[in-house]
């Protein structure tokens, strides 16, 4: 069979009339282009033909026959919403009743056929709309294709923003893990510096007193006292040793908070710098300063680099002056900076001094690994103390920074939380 007429074999047309002999002469009028006809002897015997298939193309009906008449059927027909949808042509012998006209529209009628039927008539009328049925179907079949097309290319869209969202997540994690990777070497780079600097400290000390013991050595009370200093600087050495060891930890724990009064380690860490503060006859003025919940060697490590640092960069003959003061912020979200945590009460500490002070492009690159503004001939150092103060006060979940002051000196600004959340 050839392709054209296969494809008609899918149409379907109801022929309803009450005369065998209609039946078959219509039949046999359409059988040239192969549709499917299917017939009904009354307009009952139509609606249960219907009630199990309703993929017609068409139906034409009978207007006049016993029982039901076509424009009943009609009528019944377009009750279903599965059916509404097939177009009706009536067939009539009355080609001039207007009234069955009117009524047949009114029903839901698309067309009239008058008898005796026309044979190409009835050929060319139902093929119009066989034609507007296959083009009805193709644009249903399309828009599915269209619906389902479209579901996939959002299926693959979503799909793709996932996968870009991992990209981006998996570039995250890679980026955050190079960071780390640079952070850990600069620690292990910072914790072999500290080692060889900061201890060495305690130990010249150590070397200087001893020195003086044994120059002084028929001197009781000077031998006491530069014992006494011996033993304190062993004990900084200490000191030193377990804050390195505690600061190389990834992390602090939370036991390692405790309540500290920062008036009486400022104390501690003065007498810590007694040889230095009296070498350079520093004039060190201090507020009074909070307590605050914080792992204390770690602070006295902090306080101990900046005010050695403000002794160390002094102007050539002009003694030290160092202020130390602080005030309280209680971040409440309206006037205070946003970096602060709403609720959370922070000191502000404020380390100022009358030095040599330093050039505020720098102010940012001083709390660098490393980074020194001066030779090593005019000031000793390796530059790690200031980023070690940063490290220091970042485990505090606070914030340093410093500006240059207007006159000369500079002034280190630390804001650190009074308690740590839990």
């Amino acid at each position: 069979m050839p392709q054209n007429e296969k494809n008609k074999t899918d149409i379907n047309i109801l022929v309803v009339d009450d005369r065998e002999d209609n039946l078959l002469s219509i039949e046999a009028i359409l059988e040239k282009d192969n549709y499917n006809i299917i017939k009904a002897d009354s307009g009952r015997a139509a609606l249960k033909v219907l009630l199990h298939q309703h993929d017609f193309s068409l139906i034409l009906m009978d207007v006049q026959m016993p029982g039901m008449n076509g424009l009943e059927t009609a009528t019944m027909i377009y009750e279903r919403d599965k059916l509404k949808a097939i177009p009706i042509i009536f067939i009539t012998a009355y080609s001039n009743d207007d009234e069955y006209i009117f009524k047949g529209y009114q029903m839901g009628g698309v067309d009239y056929i008058y008898k005796p039927i026309n044979p190409e008539l009835l050929r060319a009328k139902v093929g119009v709309f066989v034609d507007l049925y296959r083009k009805n179907h193709q644009l249903v079949s399309h828009e599915k294709k269209l619906v389902a097309t479209n579901k996939s290319l959002q299926k693959e869209i979503q799909e793709r923003k996932l996968s870009e969202e991992k990209i981006k997540i998996l570039n995250q994690q890679l980026l955050e893990n190079n960071q780390h990777l640079k952070t850990v070497n600069e620690e292990l780079d910072r914790f072999a510096y500290v080692a060889s600097h900061d201890l060495q400290e305690p130990l010249r000390k150590i070397m200087v007193f001893s020195d003086k013991i044994i120059s002084g050595k028929d001197d009781h009370t000077v031998v006491e006292k530069y014992l006494n200093k011996i033993s304190n600087s062993s004990q900084r050495m200490q000191l030193l040793i377990n804050n390195l060891l505690q600061f190389s930890r990834e992390s602090v724990n939370s036991s390692d908070f405790l309540n500290v009064d920062l008036n009486e380690l400022v104390k501690e860490v003065l007498i810590e710098l007694e040889v230095e503060i009296e070498k350079s006859a520093s004039n060190i003025n201090i507020s009074v300063l909070p307590v605050i919940v914080a792992v204390p060697g770690l602070i006295r490590q902090l306080f101990y680099n900046l005010i050695s640092n403000a002794i160390k960069f002094k102007k050539k003959n002009n003694p030290p002056i160092i202020n130390i003061s602080s005030e309280k912020i209680t971040s409440d979200g309206s006037g205070n900076s946003s970096k602060f945590l709403n609720g959370m009460s922070y000191y502000k500490i404020l380390i100022s001094d009358n030095g040599i002070g330093f050039d505020e492009k720098y102010a940012e690159d001083i709390f660098l690994v490393f980074k020194r503004l001066h030779s090593y001939h005019e000031f000793e150092g390796t530059g790690v103390g200031l980023s070690i103060c940063k490290k220091i006060v970042e485990k505090h979940n606070g914030f340093i920074s410093a500006y240059n002051n207007q006159n000369a000196g500079a002034t280190f600004v630390i804001e650190l939380p009074e308690k740590q959340l839990k």
